[in-house]
């Protein structure tokens, strides 16, 4: 399958149930052939899931969602051993995040204890349980969504969990126009009439992820993720920068918008095209601006930066 193929059949089969949101799944399909994660943040009733749903539908990948509480434990997620009364002996059981796509919903709701339960999973692609380790499955791609801060009965991540997320995708709500198209899709048409076909089979995710991982990065490329890397550093409206970790997850990022655009290399659009969603759930403002500043907020913050640093001619 082409890429022009691969990005189509996924934008159309999720176009089916969710409207308005071809950017979002585009941001969904470039996070999968970059081997990464994605953070999906909005009110309720904007779409997060029905998206992570509709997408993962798309491709032949195995697929489990998890809806998070509060009362959860560890185990709940990565598994853990139990004793099985046949043999008298303990047996891992592996959790549901043995899987390829794995939807986290409102992980927010689940203390922090549950939530770094996934960091070794979504970075080393491993779990690790009283010294016992499993390997996940490949590819392996952790959706999460999250209500806001503001709302009530929510942990906010911390920032070693936010930065396991190659992608923050925050949602607005819907214009006018599209709420009307989501109110009279819902409402005029039967849900049974509609349905998320697969398109992409599992040797096609696979082939794709090995031609993203061979796009070329050029020496002034690398120079301009590392200029762009020192700026939020340096800027004097931020208090924590991005890491190396972070540009990693730009380049890779980057080179799959680039494949899917059907180039084998990278050029300055790719990475200004996606540093908001990579970079702006990785800094951190000082609290002077954030209180004195009231158009002060991290994706903005990031624009000004990137569009501040010369890119490569």
């Amino acid at each position: 399958m082409t890429p022009d193929g691969l990005r189509e059949g996924v934008l159309k089969e999720v176009g089916k149930v969710v409207v308005d949101r071809g950017r979002e799944a585009e941001l969904l399909l470039e996070a999968l052939l970059a081997r990464g994660h994605v953070l999906l943040e909005g009110v309720p009733g904007v779409s997060k899931t029905l998206l992570a749903k509709s997408f993962a539908r798309c491709v032949d990948l195995g697929f489990r969602r998890v809806q998070f509480t509060p009362d959860m434990l560890p185990l709940d997620i990565v598994g853990g051993f139990i004793f099985n009364m046949k043999d008298r002996s303990f047996e891992f059981r592996k959790g549901p995040a043995f899987t390829n796509i794995l939807l986290a919903d409102e992980i927010n709701r689940a203390p922090p204890k549950v939530q770094s339960a996934l960091l070794e999973s979504m970075q080393e692609g491993q779990v690790t349980v009283e010294g016992h380790t499993e390997p996940l499955p490949s590819p392996h791609m952790v959706i999460a969504t999250q209500n806001p801060i503001e709302f009530q009965g929510v942990y906010p991540l911390p920032e070693g969990q936010l930065d396991r997320f190659m992608l923050k995708v925050v949602f607005a709500y819907p214009t006018n126009k599209t709420e009307a198209a989501i109110i009279g899709r819902n409402v005029l048409i039967d849900d049974d009439a509609i349905a998320v076909q697969n398109v992409v089979s599992s040797v096609e995710i696979a082939e794709a992820i090995r031609d993203v991982h061979s796009v070329k990065v050029s020496e002034e490329m690398l120079d301009y993720l590392a200029r762009l890397g020192s700026a939020t550093r340096n800027d004097g409206r931020v208090s924590l920068g991005v890491s190396p970790r972070a540009m990693v997850q730009l380049a890779r990022c980057a080179q799959a918008r680039a494949y899917l655009s059907r180039r084998d290399y990278l050029i300055p659009d790719d990475i200004q095209e996606l540093s908001v969603e990579v970079l702006s759930h990785r800094i951190r403002l000082r609290q002077s601006i954030e209180i004195t500043e009231e158009s002060a907020d991290a994706p903005t913050i990031i624009r000004e930066i990137v569009d501040g640093v010369e890119p490569p001619r």
